[in-house]
């Protein structure tokens, strides 16, 4: 079995052999205006539906209605989805979920784990701890793999992409596992993570780490006059890099896919802000 990886704009995307898609998606402040704007849940679940497993970012809610609201449109679109999900996790102002919606016909849940990371001065080093999920794919070619997702804080990306490879030893160690993809919107580019400062993260400077995402490629919605960066990331180790097909990361563009333009529908789905902004 092979492994193909893709990205798309804010959307990260590989494939696990040849029948399983795996996504990462970061929709900005995805909270209760998004989920009850009918054209926007349109678009989300198709996008949703192309994938067997997908990680949504930035979910604000605290009271699930957001995540029943949207288990429910894409189940109504494309049945049949379950779906796991963190914590309320991050500072009081800025909280938010990381949710995995999969499709139950083809993978399971087995273990998940809110990483408990060690203090860091005064502070713990992540502003949202990673939410570890171990999934099963029901074919045995492949069987167990963990996900670990990771959205970082631009202003201390070096020291939280950093840390995941102390996330990656606990799998290893407690999970007895190296069958690992690390994802998500690491806003590992720009100044957040400037050229001189990648020796200070170790899944950089080790090399049985590999980054299937590189540094000249774009994952932001683009705007006009604005250059793009590789805010968003997918790592493996380097058990399974036998399984990538080389050179198969591309860029998904579902903007142009499904024919938003980049009017006031895409500000909606991706660029506007649960107080409009």
């Amino acid at each position: 079995m092979r492994w193909v990886c893709v990205l798309g704009l804010l959307l990260v995307l590989l494939h696990l052999s040849t029948s399983l898609l795996l996504g990462a998606f970061n929709i900005q402040t995805f909270g209760d205006k998004k989920s009850k704007d009918v054209t926007v849940m349109n678009i989300i679940t198709q996008i949703v539906c192309r994938y067997d497993i997908i990680l949504i970012q930035e979910v604000r809610d605290p009271d699930l209605e957001v995540t029943d609201r949207l288990i429910t449109a894409v189940n109504n679109r494309c049945p049949q989805y379950g779906y796991i999900i963190s914590a309320y996790l991050g500072a009081s102002s800025h909280k938010e979920r990381y949710l995995f919606l999969y499709r139950v016909g083809i993978v399971s849940v087995g273990r998940s784990y809110t990483y408990n990371d060690i203090p860091y001065g005064f502070y713990t080093r992540f502003s949202r701890p990673p939410f570890i999920v171990e999934f099963s794919f029901k074919l045995p070619a492949v069987g167990n793999f963990v996900l670990i997702p990771q959205h970082t804080s631009p202003s201390d990306a070096v020291l939280q992409i950093d840390a995941l490879y102390d996330v990656v030893a606990y799998v290893r160690n407690y999970w007895n596992t190296n069958n690992i993809v690390l994802l998500g919107d690491f806003n590992a580019g720009s100044n957040y993570v400037s050229s001189p400062r990648w020796k200070w993260i170790r899944l950089s400077v080790d090399k049985s780490f590999h980054w299937l995402i590189t540094d000249d490629q774009d994952t932001t919605v683009p705007r006009q006059g604005k250059t793009g960066f590789p805010y968003d990331r997918i790592v493996i180790t380097d058990d399974i890099k036998n399984g990538v097909v080389t050179g198969s990361a591309k860029v998904y563009n579902f903007i142009t896919d499904i024919e938003l333009g980049y009017g006031s529908v895409l500000q909606r789905v991706v660029l506007q802000s649960e107080d409009g902004s």
